[in-house]
């Protein structure tokens, strides 16, 4: 029997899912911290010709509380099945288990980068707004 050149199912997997939640992050920040920014720096006149161009944008200001628990759901999903890939035996094949350790790795990077803009996003759509009132 030959052994597969790729990874165990739950590591890909894991990384698919932390690539959707890093992708629900930055929807997070073009809703909130990426209006807040430019109007911080005097730079409404780009946000409103932003707007303009992309009216999309004004979308997701309407509804980010929903775009903020979906994404928070996916992170929660995403931290669950790196918890459970930590545990995860990678092969004894030294290349294969180079690769699992390699695609582990960067799973969880993705990960942390996720929450981190899933934070700023948060602090800009939730916070902010209250400390500058």
């Amino acid at each position: 029997m030959t052994q597969k050149n790729y990874p165990h199912p739950n590591l890909v997997k894991t990384k698919h899912v932390s690539y959707l939640s890093l992708f629900t992050s930055g929807v997070t920040l073009i809703c909130c911290a990426l209006p807040a920014l430019l109007v911080s720096l005097g730079a409404g006149a780009v946000m409103a010709s932003l707007v303009s161009s992309l009216p999309q944008i004004v979308y997701f200001s309407e509804y980010k509380l929903g775009i903020f628990i979906f994404a928070g759901v996916m992170l929660f999903i995403s931290g669950v099945l790196q918890w459970q890939a930590g545990y995860l035996a990678c092969p004894s094949n030294k290349a294969l288990a180079q690769l699992c350790k390699k695609t582990r790795s960067n799973s969880l990077r993705i990960y942390f980068f996720s929450v981190s803009l899933f934070s700023i996003g948060g602090f800009m759509a939730f916070i902010a707004p209250f400390l500058i009132n």
